[in-house]
């Protein structure tokens, strides 16, 4: 098992339990929705069920460069949220710093790189999948 492999798995594991988080605990995510945004607990329960999808999708070969693409968007779609609570200083369920939730946002590049070098610009001939 190369590199790439392992750090996919390690991305499936996050967002499936993220995801899976969205149901377990739908009140920090409500308490993160901009005010503007419409039908939040919609939108909580369609981006936990994307991050659960796009986190299996990430381990199927035949599905993994959609379900890159997908959690790219989905990253960006909730980067809103994540400004919102960042602006707010807090957020719900938790004891985060203010400084801590500012950091959050710079960290979903991370994330974007991380779905991208393991699952959208992921070699092809991977044998070891």
């Amino acid at each position: 098992m190369n590199w790439r492999t392992i750090s996919r798995w390690l991305l499936a594991f996050f967002f499936v339990a993220a995801g899976a988080n969205h149901f377990r605990m739908p009140e920090v995510y409500l308490g993160m929705m901009p005010p503007w945004l419409p039908g939040p607990s919609l939108l909580v329960q369609v981006s936990g069920v994307g991050e659960i999808l796009g986190g299996i999708g990430v381990l199927v070969p035949a599905t993994r460069r959609f379900a890159g693409w997908g959690l790219l968007i989905l990253l960006v779609a909730v980067f809103p949220a994540n400004w919102h609570v960042a602006l707010q200083g807090r957020m719900p369920g938790y004891g985060f710093s203010p400084l801590t939730l500012w950091l959050r946002l710079p960290f979903q590049l991370v994330l974007v790189a991380w779905v991208w070098w393991s699952s959208i610009n992921a070699d092809r001939d991977e044998t070891l999948d």
